[in-house]
């Protein structure tokens, strides 16, 4: 998975709390998952769970989709020149990959 320095400068950075704290309750549906399959709890009980977690993690993942277009591919767009087509072109393979999943 690439990586990018921008730890200062990221557009979800308002947003912070509330993603973290979005996550949280994600991680402890699957936990709970977890425990379900160890409690041999019915099928489809555990699917409606595992539907729950991925909502949870989905809603994360268009939050931060949100505000990096609102943010980083903005200020990108009006510098213009590759930066601006780099931005773009991250943005459209991170909403290929969510649409893909």
């Amino acid at each position: 998975m690439e990586q990018h320095d921008h730890a200062a400068h990221v557009g979800y950075s308002g947003d912070k709390d509330q993603i973290i704290k979005r996550l949280k309750r994600a991680e402890g549906q699957v936990r709970g998952l977890q425990r379900m399959v160890e409690d041999d709890t019915y099928c489809i009980d555990i699917l409606t769970q595992v539907s729950a977690a991925t909502k949870a993690l989905e809603t994360v993942a268009l939050q931060l989709l949100d505000d990096h277009l609102a943010h980083c591919v903005t200020e990108a767009a009006q510098q213009g020149g590759d930066v601006a087509e780099q931005k773009v072109r991250e943005a459209s393979a991170a909403i290929a990959r969510l649409v893909r999943s």
